[in-house]
């Protein structure tokens, strides 16, 4: 049974200011739209290329909350909106895998990426998946260090079929339940 979470608290790590994890849902339509726009502005043609299908992805969570309430979250910083995670849960209990995961430009750099995807895992592993796998490209060293420093482990680097002449190889990564 997947579980809804109502909001919940990082607590400060090593001087970082607290933020908090809270329901896709108590954001307006466009929120994750407008946040991955943000985290992929250094490179225009991830917009250009992905505008359709991230307007698709926010239409879908907000069309669908109870999907949006389980299976991803939005991290506030003084209550407003700086990055967000989503994962598909279908696969569990063999697998869940990570979809969208973006912090704010200027938001990065801070740690909250880590906290983000260490809260994701948690959730995620609470819904009873044995493995979470997750992909990104070469081009997002930030994101490979989130992965990296949040207990995944490199799995190996395959062909980008859409994006390759920006983004680089597409880079596998996974963590597998104890």
């Amino acid at each position: 049974m997947l579980q809804t979470y109502e909001k919940t608290k990082s607590p400060d790590i090593q001087g970082k200011a607290d933020i908090e994890f809270k329901k896709i849902t108590s954001f307006p339509r466009g929120t994750l739209y407008s946040l991955l726009r943000d985290a992929y502005s250094f490179e225009k043609k991830f917009e250009r290329d992905c505008f359709n299908q991230w307007r698709e992805f926010d239409d879908f969570f907000y069309d669908n909350p109870h999907i949006a309430d389980t299976c991803g979250f939005i991290t506030t910083y003084d209550k407003a909106p700086i990055g967000f995670v989503s994962w598909n849960p279908t696969n569990i209990p063999v697998s869940a895998e990570i979809g969208h995961n973006c912090i704010s430009t200027k938001y990065k750099g801070n740690g909250y990426g880590k906290r983000q995807m260490q809260e994701a895992v948690k959730r995620i592993l609470a819904q009873g998946a044995e493995k979470i796998v997750v992909t990104t490209n070469e081009i997002l060293v930030s994101a490979q260090h989130t992965y990296e420093s949040s207990g995944f482990r490199f799995i190996r680097k395959k062909e980008e079929p859409f994006y390759a002449e920006y983004a680089g190889m597409r880079m596998d990564y996974e963590i597998v339940a104890r």
